[in-house]
């Protein structure tokens, strides 16, 4: 199956340059190239590309406002999206969006084919996903498997598998994995929706929790709930959220 692949570069040695490049990917079929921000809109609503190589600096705006102007307007599919720029200080955010890769020009044809491969094969599990989704007359929704945030100066890839719970703190979230936790600028309501909810659930307006490390739910002396996890750390639970827990579990 083909990739159907837009480039967009205002410089058009570049595009020239990765067009090149993209010759040895057999099953990349480039069905468009755009200099500015409006033609790669126009283009990406015309063509529906399963990839998108983007760089940043773009008349009209940047490749990271216009990704997200893209999907504000929610029009159009925004695809995978490969930044290629000459700048590396936008990579926190390119990441933010869920860019599968950053690459740095000059990049090498190794580099491009890393990158490449990498797009390639989150586009088999998305298609396995919809698939299935198909296979079974249900509805479901593509959540996250990572994480990236800076944290300490470091730019942080985070499997939503090693985290333990998250807690809200006011304006933030805090993240608590089996040895560090991280603190978040985001809300408990985004966390939720991009948790695959087999894995995680909210047992407090506060705190959602990882149920591979949930040891025991029980109830205390007061008539409050604890979810204790495996490590001994103890979360409270509302009455509300223990009542979708056992609606959930109960035997049919």
């Amino acid at each position: 199956m083909f990739i159907q692949t837009l480039i967009a570069d205002d410089e058009v040695l570049a595009r020239r340059k990765l067009r090149q490049l993209l010759n040895d990917e057999p099953d990349i079929q480039i069905v468009g190239e755009g200099s500015s921000a409006s033609e790669i809109i126009e283009l990406v609503g015309a063509t529906s590309p399963r990839l998108l190589f983007l760089d940043v600096q773009m008349p009209g705006m940047n490749g990271i406002e216009l990704i997200h102007t893209m999907s504000d307007s929610g029009d159009v599919a925004i695809p995978q999206i490969i930044f290629t720029t000459a700048y590396d200080r936008y990579a926190l955010q390119a990441f933010e969006i869920h860019a599968i890769d950053y690459l740095l020009k000059p990049f090498t044809a190794g580099r491009l084919r890393s990158a490449v491969g990498r797009a390639r094969d989150q586009l088999q599990v998305s298609q396995r996903s919809i698939e299935r989704v198909r296979g079974s007359e249900s509805e479901s929704t593509l959540y996250t498997s990572r994480i990236v945030f800076k944290s300490r100066g470091r730019i942080l890839f985070l499997p939503v598998s090693d985290i333990r719970w998250i807690g809200a703190e006011e304006n933030y979230v805090r993240i608590s994995t089996g040895t560090e936790t991280h603190l978040l600028r985001e809300t408990m309501a985004s966390m939720e929706k991009r948790l695959d909810p087999s894995l995680f659930m909210r047992v407090h307006r506060s705190a959602i929790v990882n149920l591979q490390y949930v040891k025991e739910v029980r109830a205390e002396a007061r008539g409050d709930f604890i979810v204790q996890l495996q490590s001994g750390q103890k979360i409270s639970m509302s009455r509300s959220y223990y009542s979708r827990m056992g609606d959930m579990f109960a035997t049919p």
